[in-house]
C-alpha cells in the first residue's frame, strides 16, 4: 500500500515536572525551564495545521532527535556533539520514530473552559489566558478493577442438547419404521413408463467479459468502465483512493501526516455473442403398457443428443388399499402383467420394499 505524504505537523510534549504542554520543537519546558526527557513521548497537539516553515519542515525531515549519553540533553539529529556538554552524539540515544500518534486534527480544537478560574480558553491554549493554570487535563485515578461475573448458561446453551436428542430420535424413528415390515398380497392394476432423451442445441447468447478476454472473430456489443483491479503504485489513468489521514512521530518534536492509498485501474468491461451448447426440451415418449420404446431421435442440424433415463412404475391393488413400485429395469417391468397377483413386503411408512412372485 503507498503512502502518501500531506505534510508536517509541530507535535507538543508535556513536561513531567509541572504538566505543562510545550511545542514539539522546544527543548525545555517553557513554564517551569525543565528539560526534555527520554520518557516524555510526543503527542498530537488540539488542532494541527500543516507546517509552511521551511526550517520547522528541515527539522521534521532531519530524523529522530538524539538524547546524548552522557547529559541526556535533547540534540537535533544533524548535530554530532551534544550542544549541553560537547560529548560524542555516537553514544547517544535516538529517539523512538514512526509511531502512530492518531488521525489529523485539522478541525477547529473546542475551547476549555479552565477548571481554576472557570474563564474560556482557545482550544489550542496549553494555559489559561487568566490565571495562568495549566489547562492540561489531570490523569483519571486508576479504577480498580471489577472481576467478570461468571457467565449465566444462555438459553441456547440449554436447548442444544434437547435438540440434539431430538434429532437422534427422529433418526432411530425413522430407521425403525424403514425396517418394520409387513407382507401383503397385491394384483396388479395398472402399469406406466416414461422414457426421456436429453437434447442439447446451439443456441446464441449474450455474454460479458474484459475487452482483452474476448475471443477473436466475436460481435462485441455495449462496454462499460469497470474497476478492473486495484493495486498499490500508481499508474496513468488510475484513481487513487485514500485512507484518512493520520500522523505519524518522527522523533523530532514534529509528525508527518501520511495517507495510506491504493490506486484503482479501470478497462472496458463488453457483452459479446457467442454461440453454445445449451439444454433444450427433451425428447419424451410415455406409455401404460409393457412394451417401453425410445422417442424418435429426431434432430436438427443444430442439435445434438445427450443423456437418457428411464422410470417404470407398478400399481398394485392390496386389500382396497393402493401401492405403488418401481421396476429397475425393462426386464423386471415386463414381469407385471395387469391381474398378476405379488407378495409385497411393505414398510410403516408405506414403501414397497420388496415383490416376490406369490
Amino acid at each position: 500500500m503507498a503512502k502518501k505524504s500531506l505534510g508536517y505537523v509541530e507535535l507538543e510534549w508535556e513536561c513531567s515536572s509541572c504538566g505543562n504542554r510545550n511545542p514539539g520543537g522546544t527543548k525545555t519546558c517553557a513554564q517551569c525551564g525543565a528539560a526534555h526527557g527520554e520518557g516524555e513521548e510526543f503527542v498530537q497537539a488540539a488542532q494541527e495545521t500543516i507546517l509552511t516553515d521551511e526550517t520547522k519542515i528541515a527539522a521534521a525531515k532531519a530524523g529522530p532527535d538524539i538524547h546524548c549519553g552522557y547529559c541526556g540533553t535533547r540534540n537535533p539529529a544533524t548535530r554530532t556533539a551534544c550542544k549541553q556538554c560537547g560529548a560524542d552524539l555516537t553514544e547517544g540515544r535516538a529517539r523512538a520514530a514512526d509511531r502512530v500518534v492518531g488521525a489529523f486534527r485539522s478541525q477547529p480544537a473546542p475551547s476549555i473552559t479552565c477548571p481554576s478560574c472557570g474563564a474560556a480558553n482557545p482550544g489550542t491554549a496549553r494555559q489559561c489566558q487568566q490565571c495562568g493554570e495549566s489547562l492540561v487535563p489531570a490523569e483519571p485515578p486508576a479504577q480498580p478493577t471489577a472481576q467478570p461475573a461468571a457467565p449465566k448458561p444462555g438459553g441456547c446453551g440449554r436447548l442444544l442438547p434437547l435438540i440434539l436428542v431430538g434429532i437422534v430420535a427422529v433418526i432411530a424413528l425413522f430407521i425403525f419404521l424403514s425396517s418394520r415390515t409387513s407382507e401383503l398380497v397385491g394384483e396388479v392394476s395398472g402399469v406406466n413408463w416414461r422414457r426421456a432423451i436429453a437434447v442439447e442445441a446451439f443456441v446464441p447468447v449474450t455474454r460479458e467479459a474484459w475487452r482483452d478476454e474476448i475471443p477473436a472473430g466475436v460481435e462485441i456489443g455495449r462496454c462499460r468502465q469497470e474497476v478492473h483491479h486495484v493495486q498499490d503504485e500508481p499508474e496513468a489513468g488510475a484513481k487513487e483512493v485514500c485512507g484518512t489521514p493520520y500522523v505519524v512521530d518522527k522523533g523530532s518534536g514534529y509528525g508527518e501526516v501520511v495517507q495510506d492509498c491504493r490506486y484503482q485501474v479501470y478497462a472496458d468491461r463488453c457483452e459479446y455473442q457467442t454461440v453454445v451448447w445449451q439444454s433444450v426440451a427433451p425428447l419424451v415418449l410415455e406409455g401404460t403398457d409393457l412394451n417401453p420404446r425410445w422417442p424418435a431421435a429426431n434432430l436438427g442440424t443444430d442439435q445434438r443428443a445427450g443423456g437418457s433415463s428411464e422410470t417404470y412404475t407398478v400399481i398394485f391393488d392390496t386389500d382396497g388399499n393402493r401401492d405403488t413400485y418401481n421396476p429397475r429395469d425393462a426386464d423386471e417391468f415386463s414381469q407385471y402383467g395387469i391381474g398378476s397377483r405379488w407378495l409385497l413386503k411393505v414398510n410403516a411408512l408405506g414403501t414397497v420394499t420388496n415383490v416376490s412372485p406369490r
